[in-house]
Order: structure tokens, then C-alpha cells, then sequence
């Protein structure tokens, strides 16, 4: 490196937004992710001894990816190469893999690529790397924001160890909002700035795990706001709201707010009201509510209050919950809408909710009663002996596949759990039943 490149480098690095100074340069450093960077885990334990081997960085944007590369970049003693996908071609490569031979023959030092954005290399790309990984001129290192098993080649897959990185949660966010402000070094304690606890909390909340958001934001502040007559900058609710353009909605997640929100959200899709369900579910959204919980909720009402009164809901309701989780904010927002007008607009019933509801009900009251022998399982050793399966009769040989016999123990004999409503598919259900007890005892 000449001076010129040096003083460029210096330079870039103190004009850098925060987020990028601030990005930790060692693992002690790093905040969160606890469950791949554990003391006692093998990425720690990997990155500590320098024995890394080529591995996929998988996670949603300002979880740590690029970080973990640059600490990996400062802890390795081979030789470390960066590109990124949106830019390299093949050209770039071939650059690399020439610098990696000559490492490697004449000074014996292995050559890890990090590859920002790999999913963006099309198929030739990544086959181009493939006998490179696989012969050790390369160690890979690729991070993506899209499932590696749909968009890296199979064969770089088997040759990588996949990490998934996870959204930090509020306090690790929190964590690295108070160290910009207190680091004179990277950050920005040279500015004399203070931040109240609840922009604070609105600023980590909102992130919704994404430490670059959030960090964006705090300079964003610090470099806009007047000081005050103390001669500090004072970020307020009302500065970080500006800074991130959300307006704070009062939303506690463990306190009154939160479950009333959500208390109106599953009334209003139990009452028939696709309006307020949705309005709900905005306003839940809007305040960084996790979709996953959201989803949950969906499922739970598409069972409990819709029932067999329209079975499909639940299927709605269950591939919304899967589909959120592959897509993410924003576009989950309109995979929950679909599922919450579907569950808010179809008929329902608590028929089955009911059912199952008296049935703890009886087990709880009446123990572990005796099962009909004919039920009872015949194919272990001595079972056929002892009767058990004797006298069962099998429904599919008779009549519209039913025939009446002692189902429930003979203690309860004649109780009813799921009574059936008149509403939707339900109606069916009912009429269905109906005939075939009837026909049955007409016999």
C-alpha cells in the first residue's frame, strides 16, 4: 500500500457512517448471537484458534454478517479478500484466485474471500469458486439476507458450514446505541450527546434487530440537533422520531397497551369485523410488533373461533404463519392482511374449542377409564389372548362407512363433546352426522 492508498484508507475510514465505525474489530466486541458465538461454540472456538473453514453468513440486513467477517479479517493470520457480488465479476475473481496461488506456493499462507451478497453471483460465478474451495486455494466466506439452500449451489453447501445469524434483540441494540454515544474514538462521545430512555427504546425497538437502522439514526440526530443551554445535545422522543420519520406509538410490549391491542385485534376477527382487524393489525405493525406472534394469533383464532365452520381458515392461516417468516417486513405485512380479512370474514364457530374444552373437562373428573376391549390394540405379544380387538367392527364394511358401536368407555357412554353449529361448513358437518346415525339405527 503507497501512501496515497494509506491516507485514502485513513481518510474513508473516519468519514464512514457510524454503523461502519462502529463495527466491532474483535469477538469480545461483537453484540448478540449468542448462539453461534458462545464461548462453547464451534464458530468461537473456530474464529480463536484461526482454524477457519469456508462457511455461509445467512440473516436478515444489520445482523452482524459483514461483521463477523471483518473480525474473522483482524483474528486470521491468511490472507483476507473482500468482494461484493453486485459489483465482481469474473474478472475480479480470477484476480483473487491468482493472488491466492502465489500466497499459498510461495509463502505457504492460506487466502480467505469474504463475498458480500453471494446470492447475487449467478450460477456460472459460484461453479467458478468450486474447484478453488475444493482444493484449499480459497476459503470461502459468503453472506446473504436469502436462504442459502435456494440460492448458493448445492456444491459450495456441502463444502460450507451455514450460520444463521439472528435480529438482535432491543437490549443488544440498546447496548450499541449507548456505545456510540459514550466512544470518543469511533463514535460519537466527542460530541457531549445524551439520549433519553425513551428514544432510547424507540430508536432500538424500531430497528427491529437491525443495528445499522438504528445507528443511522442516532448520527442522523446528534449531527442535526442544536445543543441546548447546557451546551448538550439532548436526543429526544421527539428528535429520534424525526430522525427515523415514525411517529412513537405508546405500545409497551409487556405492559397494558400490547394486550389490549391485541385483545381488540382477535375480537374484532372473532366478531365478523375485517375493518378494525386490520386496523388492529397495522397498528401493531407500525409499533414493531413481531409477525411471528402475530401469525400465532391468526392460527389460534382461525381454530378457536372459526373452527369447522370454515376448516380452510386455519389452512390460511397456517401458510401465512410459515410465509412471514421466509418473506419478512414489509411484504409480510400484506401475507397477514390476506390471512386476518380471510379469518375475520369467514362463518364461525367454537364448536370444536367447546369440544375439547369438556373433554379435559371429563378426564380430568373421571381419570384414566378403562378403553372398550374391542379398541384396544390386538397386535402385541399376548394382546389377541387377553381379547383385546375381539368384536371390533370395522366401518368402512358397512353403510356409508359407520356403524354404531362403543366408542368412548362404557362410564361415559352417551356423552357429547362437539355439538355442530348451523354456520357454514359446520352445517354440513351437522346434516352429514345426522344422517348416518339415522340410517344406522334404522337398520
Amino acid at each position: 500500500m503507497d501512501l496515497f492508498e494509506y491516507m485514502r484508507s485513513a481518510n474513508q475510514e473516519k468519514e464512514s457512517p457510524l454503523a461502519a465505525r462502529m463495527r466491532p474489530r474483535t469477538l469480545e466486541e461483537v453484540v448478540g448471537q449468542g448462539h453461534i458465538l458462545g464461548k462453547d461454540k464451534l464458530l468461537y472456538r473456530a474464529i480463536k484458534a484461526d482454524k477457519i473453514s469456508s462457511l455461509i453468513f445467512y440473516g436478515p440486513p444489520g445482523t452482524g454478517k459483514t461483521t463477523l467477517a471483518k473480525v474473522i479479517a483482524n483474528t486470521t493470520s491468511a490472507e483476507f479478500t473482500q468482494l461484493n457480488a453486485t459489483v465482481a465479476g469474473k474478472k475480479d475473481m480470477e484476480e483473487v484466485v491468482e493472488k491466492a496461488k502465489a500466497a499459498r506456493g510461495m509463502y505457504g499462507k492460506r487466502t480467505i474471500l469474504f463475498i458480500d451478497e453471494i446470492h447475487r453471483f449467478h450460477k456460472g460465478q459460484q461453479d467458478y469458486l468450486l474447484p478453488f474451495v475444493e482444493d484449499g486455494t480459497l476459503i470461502l466466506i459468503g453472506a446473504t439476507t436469502e436462504n442459502p439452500y435456494f440460492e448458493v449451489n448445492g456444491a459450495l453447501l456441502s463444502r460450507s458450514a451455514i450460520f444463521e445469524l439472528k435480529p438482535l434483540s432491543i437490549e443488544d441494540v440498546k447496548e450499541l446505541i449507548r456505545r456510540a454515544f459514550s466512544d470518543c474514538d469511533r463514535g460519537m462521545g466527542a460530541y457531549n450527546a445524551e439520549i433519553e430512555e425513551d428514544a432510547l427504546e424507540f430508536l432500538a425497538d424500531l430497528s427491529g434487530g437491525d443495528a445499522r437502522h438504528a445507528l443511522n439514526a442516532v448520527e442522523l440526530g446528534i449531527m442535526t440537533t442544536p445543543r441546548g443551554e447546557d451546551g448538550k445535545i439532548h436526543i429526544t422522543l421527539e428528535v429520534a422520531q424525526e430522525c427515523i420519520q415514525r411517529r412513537a406509538v405508546r405500545y409497551d410490549k409487556s405492559g397494558d397497551k400490547h394486550y389490549d391491542t391485541i385483545s381488540a385485534f382477535i375480537k374484532s376477527m372473532r366478531g365478523s369485523d375485517p375493518d378494525a382487524a386490520v386496523y388492529y393489525l397495522a397498528r401493531m405493525l407500525y409499533a414493531g410488533e413481531s409477525v411471528t406472534f402475530i401469525a400465532r394469533r391468526i392460527m389460534i383464532c382461525a381454530a378457536e373461533d372459526v373452527g369447522n365452520a370454515d376448516p380452510n381458515a386455519l389452512v390460511v392461516a397456517a401458510n401465512a404463519s410459515m410465509a412471514v417468516e421466509r418473506v419478512g417486513m414489509p411484504e409480510a405485512q400484506i401475507i397477514l392482511a390476506q390471512a386476518v380479512s380471510y379469518v375475520a370474514c369467514a362463518p364461525k364457530s367454537n364448536a370444536a374449542c367447546r369440544a375439547i374444552e369438556k373433554a379435559m373437562q371429563a378426564v380430568e373428573q373421571t381419570g384414566d377409564l378403562p378403553i372398550p376391549t374391542h379398541l384396544q390394540d390386538a397386535h402385541y405379544k399376548g394382546a389377541a389372548q387377553l381379547g383385546h380387538g375381539t368384536g371390533y367392527q370395522y366401518a368402512h364394511d358397512y353403510p356409508n362407512h359407520y356403524v354404531k358401536q362403543q366408542y368412548l368407555p362404557y362410564e361415559l357412554n352417551g356423552r357429547e363433546f362437539y355439538n355442530p353449529t348451523g354456520n357454514g361448513y359446520e352445517k354440513k358437518i351437522r346434516e352429514h352426522m345426522k344422517k348416518i346415525r339415522s340410517e344406522a339405527d334404522s337398520e
